[in-house]
């Protein structure tokens, strides 16, 4: 953990419209950590770890998550409800008054960067109200060196300002909190709310808008880790599919939990320096490398603790079902030094269908990978939001909708031609459910997952046969190393297979509609990928 304690470069907020205020500048995390404690603003759990509530929003709101429209967007940013457009005189009226706010207070800057590669690195000055959100920034983006901080330029600039509240009426915002990405200005401004995943998203999508448009890098909402022959692979899956829990393997460096580039000379490196891991129902036994990293210099969200200890319950969804931990990439052992690796040869779409349609592995070619890249599938179960009473379809565009400025199309045509030019495999897997949809069939067990996902990293699928599914058309292989022959083929898991057809074509029909606001921009090799029916 870096130490910058001794580092006294001292800096003004003035160009940022700043004044007056009390700077405390590169707290190193046990600063930033102490500090906390000392305003009441945090506890520290049983484990040494710092837990604080992040206030009414324990989430994202990507109805208040805006991108100014101007020159550099205007053209080339997919404006609708995901990527909503705002004034640039609206933007600057609301930045006066934010940084009006945080002049004569107590607030903390630190300088930091994204991009492990340095090819690609963006440095990032972060200012915000609390000391929790700094320590954050610190566990989350990387962290330069004493020596690179002597000669630090920043490029884009984070506020976060959780206690001012907007007015609509006054500041065009939706409600009193908002997220506003300023490519002109290289501004994340962020007010309104405590959530300080708005901070590391507000970034990722300035990311996935620059390192496309200008530097003709894919970025990408995955995980990835190397084996021992330097071999990378990338698992891409919305939440509750695994993303997590697959891409850490005993046998593999991690790179990194969520945000990577891909780059033009077909490299991959990680953008951020930490882990931000959902740890609902977390157990040492089960995600054995989260829990121990969970310690002094980690931050818990929105925690409940046992009665009457510090000790944390991780069962305990009263406050929300998101709780969460940020930590350093190093509080984990197994990981690739550099945060940077090779040409992938394996790329995993993880999908948790519980329709029970999916079969547990797939091959995709590269029409379809794009295809389905760009639906970026899984499904609720029945429970898991109110009003779900059964399976329910859950598209969201690139595996990470809400963080992309640009047109889906884009960033699949990228993964498309990066597909060709490495030779790399696609393969589609199902953590779902088999025998049925879910009530009546039964969640894939996770050693099997496993065993396919291993199987296809040592190349034990190449020789095996294929068959293509009858409606989606994806290969699905016929044998594979310790798993059970029958489960390969989802049809023949059904005790009625006629329905199985009927509920297969209904399936691929949920994806053509989702997939019909794509179809005119999608290019024949992709539209080649859809289901057949």
């Amino acid at each position: 953990m870096e130490n910058y304690a001794l580092f006294t470069k001292s800096i003004a907020l003035t160009e940022l419209g700043i004044k007056n205020a009390t700077i405390h500048y590169q707290l190193s995390a046990a600063e930033l950590h102490e500090k906390t404690l000392q305003s009441g603003q945090g506890i520290e759990n049983s484990t040494g770890a710092l837990a604080i509530n992040t206030g009414k929003f324990t989430g994202r709101s990507p109805q208040d998550r805006f991108i100014v429209k101007d020159t550099i967007t205007q053209d080339k940013v997919w404006w609708g409800n995901v990527n909503i457009p705002f004034e640039p005189s609206d933007f600057d009226a609301l930045y006066d008054k934010v940084t009006a706010y945080l002049s004569n207070k107590e607030i903390f800057v630190r300088d930091s960067s994204v991009c492990a590669d340095a090819k690609y690195r963006l440095n990032v000055r972060v200012v915000t109200e609390t000391a929790w959100a700094n320590l954050f920034c610190y566990n989350m983006f990387l962290r330069p060196t004493a020596l690179e901080l002597a000669d630090f330029t920043p490029e884009w600039t984070v506020i976060c300002a959780p206690d001012f509240q907007a007015i609509p009426e006054r500041d065009k915002t939706r409600d009193s909190n908002f997220a506003i990405l300023n490519f002109t200005r290289k501004i994340a401004l962020i007010g309104g709310t405590g959530y300080t995943g708005e901070m590391k998203k507000g970034i990722f999508s300035a990311l996935n808008f620059i390192l496309p448009v200008f530097k003709n890098t894919l970025p990408m909402h995955c995980s990835a880790n190397v084996g021992e022959d330097g071999d990378t692979a990338l698992f891409f899956g919305l939440s509750g599919t695994g993303k997590t829990t697959l891409s850490a393997d005993p046998n593999r460096k991690l790179i990194g939990d969520d945000e990577h580039g891909w780059t033009k000379e077909n490299t991959v490196f990680n953008f951020e320096g930490g882990c931000y891991a959902k740890v609902v129902n977390l157990t040492e036994a089960q995600e054995p490398d989260i829990f121990g990293a969970i310690k002094k210099g980690a931050i818990l969200e929105n925690m409940v603790f046992k009665k009457g200890t510090n000790e944390v319950d991780y069962t305990d969804i009263s406050i929300t079902p998101n709780t969460r931990v940020s930590y350093p990439i190093d509080h984990i052992k197994n990981i690739q030094p550099n945060s940077i690796g090779e040409n992938p040869k394996n790329i995993f779409f993880l999908t948790a269908d519980s329709f029970g349609i999916l079969p547990p592995i797939a091959k995709l070619t590269p029409g379809q990978a794009a295809y389905h890249f760009i639906s970026g599938y899984t499904a609720k179960i029945a429970g898991t939001e109110a009003g779900i009473t059964e399976p329910q379809p859950n598209f969201s565009a690139c595996f990470g909708a809400p963080f992309m400025p640009l047109h889906p199309t884009k960033y699949a045509e990228m993964l498309s031609k990066k597909m060709k030019e490495t030779n790399v495999t696609v393969w589609l897997i199902n953590t779902g459910w088999t025998g049925g949809p879910y009530g009546t069939g039964s969640r894939m067990k996770l050693k099997y997952t496993r065993a396919m996902i291993t199987a296809a990293l040592n190349g034990e699928l190449n020789e095996v046969a294929f068959i293509a599914h009858p409606v989606f058309g994806i290969a699905q292989p016929q044998s594979c190393p310790n798993v059970p022959t029958e489960i390969l083929n989802p049809r023949n898991t059904w005790e009625n297979p006629v329905l199985y057809d009927e509920k297969a074509i209904e399936l691929a029909q949920k994806f053509t509609t989702n997939f019909a606001k794509f179809q005119e921009f999608a290019n024949a090799e992709i539209l080649a990928g859809a289901p057949k029916a």
